[in-house]
């Protein structure tokens, strides 16, 4: 019997894929921190022979070269793509014999990029699940923008015409296994579903509903930005990333932190936002663990800047270090654990007002609406979608840039849930200064008395 055991990276809003019979296993599009897939592997009692990547990444580093060198795999990537390493070369038609109970057909499936392929799996004779990389997703597809706007038309015209070859191809009841789709920024839009077969995204996906222009006017006019640091995974992928190295970072005394803050370095606190917001070190940033911490913190800090990790344990600096090696931060510089009064070291601790979208209204109410400086540190569909009126926007990403564009005064910032609003904080503190972070859902903020500004552009419908 064939099962397939999907590992996911919520944080990333991603998933590989285990495909095995009990004796061997190919793996789907592998993270970087490839120990939790040989642990499902050894579990399984199943020794990995095949690793199968459907594209070159740009969200993440791939352990797929890693992982196919340590089991002494076949490493299957599409011949076409340039790459600077020994693989097995696939091309579209080619079936993979993983065992005398599995197969993998692979199939050419371009859009989310040029050289992208899906492999339908076979089993039992039948052809009873496909995995999709960034092709067709849980009611999207991947989004074709990532390799630059003048191939952005084209490239999401291929992913109809693909989209739709699945469907021609594969019986209705095959089982739709992507990688994008649950968080992730590749995705065009998010996934509302835990599964999917090919007949379900025959009634429910706008690709596979929509006339191609519309479906392909309406998906560009509803991308939005994506993280700085994708620029450098792609070139990263295709050179053939080594292994993930998790070993702890050296640790860091609050004289060196200090040092380190002072030259403008980023220093990171990786506590909750509410411990952060009662006292932290002055001129430390706000990324805690719960959230899509990796995600934030790589579309924020420029890229190659040395990095020191504070955690309230060692566990939670494990934690970070992995998301981290993911999106290609390997190594932060220093680290340190314990808590503010520690890293301190008798210094005074600063700390931020952390408010709700009430507390908002009555400033705007009592003061004058004018009196109050709001910023909102949402992605631009989000402002669009619905925004405090009167409100400043400046997405939380391109603040470190932007301090300038502020007026002086006391800043009120919100965002979604409280997340990025407490990271553009810490920003504007470390530089000095005054704000109030809005630690609230915004879909309270009209319920509590704020004028709503809404303008949302045309959105993927059936």
């Amino acid at each position: 019997m064939v099962e397939v055991i999907p590992i996911e990276t919520p944080t990333l809003g991603d998933r590989s894929y285990l495909v095995h019979d009990g004796n061997v296993a190919v793996v789907i599009d592998p993270q970087r921190d490839t120990d939790r897939i040989t642990a499902l592997a050894d579990t399984a009692g199943a020794r990995i022979t095949h690793v199968a990547e459907t594209h070159i990444h740009n969200d993440y580093v791939s352990g797929g070269l890693a992982l196919s060198r340590q089991a002494g795999a076949a490493y299957l990537v599409n011949a076409a793509d340039p790459v600077r390493f020994e693989r097995t070369r696939v091309r579209d038609g080619e079936i993979i014999e993983i065992s005398p109970h599995m197969r993998l057909h692979v199939l050419a499936t371009p859009g989310h990029t040029f050289n992208h392929l899906s492999y339908a799996l076979e089993s039992a004779g039948s052809l009873g699940a496909v995995f999709t990389g960034g092709s067709l997703l849980f009611g999207s597809t991947g989004r074709p923008d990532l390799l630059g706007p003048d191939n952005t038309r084209p490239l999401a015209h291929a992913q109809y015409a693909s989209a739709h070859r699945l469907a021609r191809e594969l019986p209705d009841t095959a089982q739709i296994y992507p990688t994008h789709g649950f968080g992730s920024f590749c995705a065009a839009t998010q996934a509302q579903a835990a599964w999917s077969t090919i007949g379900r995204e025959q009634q429910v996906n706008p690709v596979l509903t929509m006339a191609e222009h519309a479906y392909v006017d309406a998906l560009l006019a509803g991308l939005d930005a994506y993280p700085t640091y994708y620029a450098h995974m792609g070139p990263v992928n295709l050179a053939g990333p080594g292994a993930a190295d998790l070993t702890p970072p050296r640790p860091a005394d609050p004289a060196e932190i200090r040092r380190r803050i002072d030259a403008g370095e980023w220093v990171v606190d990786l506590r909750n936002r509410i411990a952060f917001a009662a006292g932290f070190l002055p001129g430390s940033f706000s990324f805690s663990l719960d959230g899509s911490f990796a995600s934030y913190l790589g579309w924020a800090m420029p890229w190659g800047t040395p990095l020191t990790l504070l955690g309230g344990t060692a566990e939670e600096v494990a934690q970070a270090q992995r998301e981290l090696v993911r999106i290609g931060i390997d190594r932060p510089v220093a680290a340190a654990s314990g808590g503010p009064q520690a890293w301190a070291a008798g210094q005074d601790l600063a700390t931020i007002r952390l408010a709700k979208f009430g507390d908002l209204a009555a400033a705007m109410g009592s003061g004058g609406q004018e009196s109050v400086l709001v910023l909102d540190v949402r992605r631009r569909l989000e402002w669009q979608d619905g925004h405090v009126a009167g409100a400043m926007h400046i997405p939380f990403s391109q603040l470190p840039g932007r301090v300038e564009e502020i007026p002086a005064g006391d800043v009120w910032i919100y965002c979604h849930t409280g997340y990025r609003a407490v990271v553009a904080a810490s920003m504007l503190a470390a530089g000095g200064r005054r704000v109030i972070s809005v630690d609230d859902d915004f879909a309270n903020a009209e319920g509590a008395g704020l004028p709503i500004l809404r303008s949302q552009p045309k959105e993927l419908t059936r």
